[in-house]
């Protein structure tokens, strides 16, 4: 027997994860989850659920932010990969290259526009973000970088100087120069921006995937014009959007967009091995690699390993062989139909909005009974953002369903299924949202306690940190 068997230690150990994350990762993290009653030992995945170590099921619409596309623990990706190992291959000789990564990168261009004729592999979303900026500044020779606002590209340094969010870009300054945001769908902002013919590329997710913010629809389209007048790579971030997430194998399809970058990550996965991927046209790869002496100018020592290979050609298959991309885009239709009627049901509710299996729920404050009126600024007074919490609590404890609140400072929930989930669990998380919503008209006890216990834990956090 190994000295440390895999096994075993599951076996052993499996209900020490929250411990050892303290002692040894990340003790915050394990205060949230314990704050709010997500400190669970799971034990396994299946399809679009989690079981605890009491055998307990929860509908998982997180999927791992996206990442088990296919489903958690998917057998047909499985039993490829069990047949990829068995072969053992002469993954990454570095002098030389393999198949499977060729096969993997003609298979992610035979379904993309014809218009893209390379890629580039990387090991993760943000790196794939961080391949496209270098790309783009050495096709163009320029060095500014045009975002959006409440875009969400990554933590590295170069994604989180193009991240949206204050609260992920504080403390961690000076970022990288050159780098400004314009609002998401705010087309003379873009324009002027543009006008200084100093821009290498304006990067854009089709869908925001933090608050799933889907644009108008010509917004879009003429972006993607104001990119070529003014000689602009259009980079579109697709690490959340693209392999079927919006009922398109790649979401720029909903638009009939050109651009001449592509991020691609998290479902290629298969809910398996960490993989990512920039599609490029053959302009801007051959711009790049120009020579023998650049030939290895960009590149990253995992990026073509072939179990990460093999993890993406087999989820490709699945997305095929179990039609999960046009199922997708009907569940996602599904939820829209079934929670767009929550809006004049419920007052507390903003806005229901999606786009395949990217949805959203954005909450606002009640004008109604003197409770929900108080729970709301009593809990906002700790932290802005903090009422998305009474939703997401007694959905995972009351109904076993884990959802997310999108980000700080927002009352938004999301969520992002499987798209191997059944149309029972659509229709169930439906309905226990409609039930909670229906709570937060005049909050039990137990919510304002709750309440209260999020508020305190909030302030003591902003106080620790000024």
């Amino acid at each position: 027997m190994p000295s440390l068997d895999v096994a075993e230690l599951l076996a052993r150990r499996g209900r020490e994860a929250l411990r050892l994350n303290d002692r040894h990762v990340n003790p915050q993290f394990g205060r949230v989850l314990r704050t709010i009653g997500f400190d669970r030992a799971w034990a396994r995945g299946e399809g679009a659920h989690l079981i605890d170590a009491d055998g307990e099921r929860y509908l998982d619409l997180l999927g791992g932010y996206g990442v088990f596309a296919v489903g958690r623990n998917n057998p047909a990706v499985r039993a490829q990969l069990e047949r990829f190992l068995a072969a053992e291959t002469a993954s990454l000789p570095q002098m030389g290259v393999t198949t499977l990564a060729g096969v993997l990168a003609e298979e992610l261009l035979r379904r993309a526009p014809a218009h893209l004729g390379a890629v580039v592999f990387t090991n993760s979303g943000a790196e794939s973000i961080e391949t496209a900026l270098k790309l783009a500044r050495a096709a163009t020779g320029r060095g500014r970088i045009v975002h959006c606002d409440h875009g969400f590209h990554g933590l590295t340094l170069g994604a989180l100087s193009i991240n949206g969010n204050d609260d992920f870009r504080e403390r961690f300054g000076p970022l990288l120069p050159g780098t400004t945001a314009v609002p998401f769908g705010d087309l003379d902002a873009l324009a002027r921006e543009l006008r200084r013919g100093d821009v290498a590329a304006f990067v854009v997710e089709p869908v925001q995937g933090k608050t799933v913010r889907v644009p108008q629809r010509d917004y879009l389209p003429a972006a993607q014009e104001l990119c070529r007048r003014h000689g602009t790579l259009l980079i579109l971030d697709e690490v959340m959007t693209g392999l079927g997430r919006t009922g398109r194998f790649l979401a720029l399809e909903h638009w009939g967009l050109e651009p001449d970058l592509v991020t691609l990550s998290k479902a290629l996965s298969g809910g398996y091995v960490p993989i990512g991927a920039v599609l490029a046209t053959r302009r801007v790869h051959a711009r790049v690699f120009d020579s023998m002496e650049r030939a290895v100018v960009h590149s990253s020592t995992f990026a073509t390993n072939d179990l990460a290979a093999a993890a993406g050609i087999a989820t490709l298959s699945a997305l095929d062989d179990e039609r999960l991309v046009e199922r997708a885009g009907r569940m996602g239709a599904l939820l829209l139909e079934l929670t767009q009627p929550l809006v004049e049901r419920h007052e507390v509710v903003r806005e229901v909005r999606g786009c395949g299996l990217m949805w959203a729920i954005e909450l606002q404050p009640p004008s109604g009974g003197l409770a929900s009126r108080g729970l709301w600024q009593l809990v906002e007074r700790g932290q802005p953002g903090l009422w998305a919490q009474l939703l997401t609590v007694p959905l995972f404890d009351r109904h076993q369903i884990l959802t997310q609140v999108s980000g700080h400072h927002v009352n938004v929930v999301r969520v992002l299924p499987p798209y191997v989930i059944e149309e029972a669990d659509v229709r169930r998380f439906a309905s226990a949202l409609d039930e909670v919503l229906d709570g937060l008209r005049r909050p039990p006890r137990a919510m304002t306690r709750f309440g209260l216990t999020i508020a305190r834990h909030s302030a003591r956090g902003v106080a620790r940190s000024r």
